[in-house]
């Protein structure tokens, strides 16, 4: 029997013109039957730390008095084997050129979200995808991605990519713990550092990963697979 895997996408920076050079997708994927026993496992740890269960985790929220918290959350991705990691960085989305290419930062931007999940995707397994709510637009948003990914992956009975869904974020603690990770890959890639805390916990994924976080992976890494993204690379 097929498997089947819950994929959980988040991004950072990802509108044309925020002012912010580095754009980063990612997402979070493992098997569906693991979902429940990750998310009380993560419970566990905010209960550890005296945190409430409700308490949404966001890389924006991070603060000297959780830090021991946020480091525990890293560790434990990394010490579950069924938890993997997946982002593609896009260094400088200023300096693209989409009217040469015949397309706007919207078709673009469905590309660049195929390109960063088509290599978690096996055409024997089946895959659920859950996207955070971001805006009123997310709707159609989702519809499109879902006809993207099926389009590119020869999916047209919906067999492989079964689902693609908006959720509210503060609801699903695995889509948390994405917004983390991508959070800690889009700070040491914009090259800042206004907040030690932040750099103590690049530095431990760094160290859990052993790679720095800005460059790409091996194709076939499977816990922290990071494609780093150029206008001649893809087209």
């Amino acid at each position: 029997m097929s498997e089947t895997y819950n994929i959980y996408c988040d991004e950072s920076c990802h509108l044309e013109n925020d002012h912010q050079r580095v754009m980063v997708l990612g997402a979070i994927w493992c098997p569906l039957e693991k979902t429940r026993e990750i998310s009380v496992r993560i419970r566990e740890i905010k209960n550890r730390h005296e945190i409430k269960p409700d308490f949404e985790v966001k890389w924006t929220k991070v603060s000297p008095a959780q830090k021991e918290f946020y480091t525990d959350l890293i560790d434990y991705f990394f010490d579950d084997d069924d938890l993997h990691f997946r982002a593609l960085i896009v260094p400088d989305k200023s300096i693209l050129r989409h009217d040469r290419f015949g397309q706007n930062h919207d078709t673009w931007y469905y590309k660049m979200y195929f390109d960063m999940l088509k290599v978690i995707f096996s055409p024997e397994a089946h895959y659920r995808i859950y996207l955070d709510i971001k805006d009123t637009r997310s709707a159609a948003k989702v519809a499109k991605l879902h006809e993207v990914l099926c389009n590119n992956m020869y999916d047209f009975k919906r067999q492989i990519i079964e689902r693609v869904q908006a959720v509210r974020s503060h609801e699903v603690e695995l889509l948390q713990i994405a917004d983390l990770l991508i959070g800690a890959v889009s700070y040491v890639n914009r090259n800042i550092s206004t907040s030690d805390v932040k750099l103590a916990l690049v530095v431990r994924m760094q160290k859990r990963s052993q790679y720095e976080l800005t460059r790409t992976t091996l194709l076939l890494e499977k816990k922290v697979n990071l494609f780093r993204w150029h206008p001649e690379e893809v087209r």
